[in-house]
């Protein structure tokens, strides 16, 4: 039995929604994981009289289509759907058995609007949390449209094929049979990517906004909420909606909340939002703010926004090391989320830059993974937490490297090692490694501003206790200001008060409010 009692149970509920016939094409062979998915089918079939199985070959084995006794849809798993794939197997047979998808209807329209055809083959992990996004979104795609073909690949069960195409990062998606994408990415992020995008003309004869807020993470979903509920117009430009919650896999802080995952939480987030009157433009890059009679927002594509008052929540990045061959072998052995890549590294010597609680809680997540994990760290102790710090040092298979400055990564076609300075006694030194995890911390983005609004020394906004920027008008929220601590909770309850602040800003100034 591959599904536990548990999962079987949510599994059944779900079933009961299928409105039509599915059918299930098996690929196996003798192997392990062709037996599990022969078993896993077996049980589908079973629990429903609508799911059909049958046997066939496929180009890969093992793998299973997902489709309708007479028709193709597209959809293939080369590996078992389960972990964080599980909502992905879930939404497919949903999908194929012609229940409606949960997208707006100027999405599905772009979706069948595509011309050409389209095979995709997305190369996942199943401990990855960013990987359902884009296996569902491709899914999706292939319901709607004919032209369209989408392949899931679990990269542990087709390792020589991951490895004969330099795949060191998850999701990354192939088209055509080229490369295509990597990273997280959205719907509307790929069609963006496939051409289908807003241009500036959609943006054309927009009234002001009331407040305008600058990213659409939780200090931004925060803000828009409290000045929508106050009855004036407001709208969010995000280049993605939840921002770099999106990239967290686990989230065990937040008040009222035992545990959840970033995309879970970002998705609540978006849900809440749009339960108000709140223009969400999302997939736009803010590229200048200025001051004329009100705010004008320029965006990437040409188009301008405008708003009597403006709240930056732009939020943060991971910070680059800024060493030789970091940018060249992004995702060729340089990474920066170990949930996601790390299993790709399985049996490899890795490497992780930084000693601080992101960097030791990497390694330690990495050392049950990998072969060896090396941890540097610039300073001379360790940054993290002694609990954490006691940990590492328990791992049989990890070194620390304090006193190291990291020279260069290098590589050929990929990472291949890593070369540091050793600061006590000034020799350089090279460590043979197939990954780089690089765990530094975060850098506000606000790179944009430039000197429109007062900024420290390390790019964060600097805002009073009211979130009020230098500039009447402007406030700020969240992880690209000076707020002190980097916590979900805090970047909430910071947007919260800059929009009380910008609404007050507006009854007490002579701008009329659109209500």
């Amino acid at each position: 039995m591959i599904l536990d009692a548990q999962i079987k149970s949510q599994l059944e509920q779900y079933l009961q929604l299928l409105e039509g016939d599915v059918l299930l094409q098996v690929s196996a062979g003798s192997d392990k994981v062709s037996t599990d998915m022969v078993d896993l089918v077996e049980e589908l079939s079973a629990m429903s009289p609508r799911i059909q199985m049958e046997r066939t070959e496929l180009e890969r084995t093992p793998s299973f289509s997902v489709t309708r006794p007479g028709e193709v849809t597209g959809i293939t798993f080369a590996g078992i759907p389960l972990g964080h794939e599980f909502t992905s197997l879930v939404l497919a047979l949903l999908q194929v058995s012609g229940r409606a998808p949960k997208a707006d209807e100027k999405t599905m329209e772009q979706i069948k609007a595509l011309e050409g055809t389209y095979h995709f083959e997305s190369y996942i992990s199943l401990s990855c949390q960013n990987c359902p996004e884009v296996v569902q979104s491709l899914n999706l795609m292939s319901v709607l449209n004919p032209n369209i073909t989408h392949t899931m690949i679990d990269g542990a069960a087709f390792k020589e094929e991951v490895e004969s195409k330099d795949i060191m990062a998850v999701p990354t998606v192939f088209l055509n049979g080229e490369s295509f994408a990597s990273g997280r990415m959205s719907l509307e992020e790929l069609l963006a990517k496939l051409g289908s995008a807003p241009d500036a003309s959609e943006f054309e004869g927009k009234d002001p906004f009331d407040v305008l807020v600058v990213g659409g993470g939780p200090a931004g979903a925060s803000a828009a909420i409290y000045a929508a509920r106050k009855g004036i117009r407001t709208g969010i430009v995000a280049e993605r909606f939840g921002g770099q919650v999106m990239d967290t896999l686990s989230i065990e802080n937040f008040v009222s909340v035992k545990h959840t995952e970033g995309p879970k939480f970002a998705a609540s987030l978006e849900e809440h939002v749009k339960e108000y009157d709140i223009e969400l433009m999302n997939l736009q890059r803010a590229k200048r703010l200025e001051k004329k009679e009100l705010y004008e927002l320029e965006l990437e594509n040409g188009a301008v926004v405008k708003g009597k008052t403006v709240i930056l929540s732009t939020g943060a990045r991971w910070r680059n090391i800024g060493v030789p061959g970091e940018e060249e072998f992004k995702n060729k052995g340089v990474a920066y989320c170990p949930h996601c890549d790390g299993p790709l590294f399985a049996g490899k010597d890795v490497a992780v830059i930084g000693g601080g609680n992101s960097g030791v809680e990497a390694a330690i997540d990495l050392a049950g993974i990998t072969n060896h994990v090396t941890v540097l760290e610039y300073n001379a102790e360790l940054k993290a937490d002694s609990v954490l710090q006691d940990r590492l040092k328990s791992l049989p298979n990890v070194t620390m490297l304090t006193n190291a400055r990291t020279q260069e990564i290098t590589g050929t076609d990929k990472v291949n090692g890593l070369s540091y300075i050793d600061l006590q006694t000034g020799e350089e030194k090279h460590v043979e490694l197939s990954g780089v995890f690089v765990q530094i911390g975060l850098v506000p983005n606000t790179d944009w501003l430039g000197d429109f609004v007062e900024r420290t020394a390390h790019g964060e906004i600097v805002i009073d206790q009211r979130g009020a920027t230098n500039m009447p008008g402007v406030f700020a929220a969240g992880d690209c200001t000076n707020i002190p601590y980097k916590q979900i909770i805090i970047s909430m309850g910071s947007g919260a008060t800059a929009s009380l602040s910008a609404f007050d800003h507006l009854i007490r100034s002579d701008i009329p409010v659109l209500v």
